[in-house]
């Protein structure tokens, strides 16, 4: 069996002044695996994101991403890890709305070389990669230069995943990205997402408080039953 594409090794984290609010024995998440995570809010959820993209840095412990442990990293080697290997899609997206369809899919490119190249490689040109994971996410054509906040919700939703996606990042990272929308629509949007991931060889992390999502997903897991601070709090 290969090496994890996320290991977390007896993780504690607490903001300066407060209690406790991460404390993670172990983790593991598998490459190619999708993966459920649920917790209401204040749980944790996001802090843990943070540091599993090397934002945030744990007060003990080690969080492994491809076998690197991030707290070895410098600041800008963390954030050069980040944008080569993780993809984001964030809850209110966080597209930048003055640019066009296509120049927000392609920002991770600008910055990672390795991603770049990977989309080259693979549909020939960045801008080939862009219109061909758009258009495997239903967005028309026609769509790729008009500006990004000129686009319904479920549209943005698509250019976000199709950003996270360019030039094949080891995992995807996705925080509560289908809030807004209904339930056929998440569900929709959900077997697009898994079908490029598969594609891509990407694994997913998919947060998100809506249990209704988790049978969809190889695994599920509470934020509560990796998090001993949660147990001794709740005791």
């Amino acid at each position: 069996m290969s090496d994890p594409l996320i290991e977390l090794t007896d993780l504690g984290f607490a903001w300066p002044g407060q209690a406790q609010l991460l404390d993670i024995p172990s983790f593991t998440l598998q490459r190619g695996e999708s993966l459920f995570l649920k917790g209401p809010s204040g749980s944790g959820k996001t802090t843990l994101l943070g540091l599993l993209g090397g934002v945030q840095q744990p007060g003990r412990g080690q969080v492994r991403l491809l076998g690197t442990d991030l707290g070895r990293l410098s600041s800008s080697a963390r954030d050069r890890f980040r944008v080569d290997h993780t993809g984001y899609i964030f809850q209110q997206f966080n597209l930048l709305p003055f640019l066009s369809v296509r120049e927000n899919v392609e920002l991770p490119c600008r910055f990672s070389r390795s991603r770049a190249q990977r989309a080259i490689q693979r549909h020939g040109s960045i801008d080939q990669a862009a219109a061909r994971l758009l258009g495997h996410l239903g967005l028309p054509a026609a769509l790729l230069e008009r500006r990004a906040d000129s686009l319904s919700i479920g549209q943005q939703q698509r250019v976000a995943a199709a950003r996270a996606l360019i030039g094949q990042p080891e995992l995807v990272i996705a925080d509560e990205p289908t809030s807004a929308l209904d339930h056929d629509a998440r569900e929709a949007f959900l077997q697009l997402l898994f079908a490029e991931c598969r594609a891509a060889g990407a694994s997913l992390l998919f947060v998100s408080h809506d249990q209704s999502l988790a049978p969809l997903f190889d695994r599920s897991l509470s934020l509560a039953e990796l998090n001993r601070a949660a147990r001794q709090q709740e005791a």
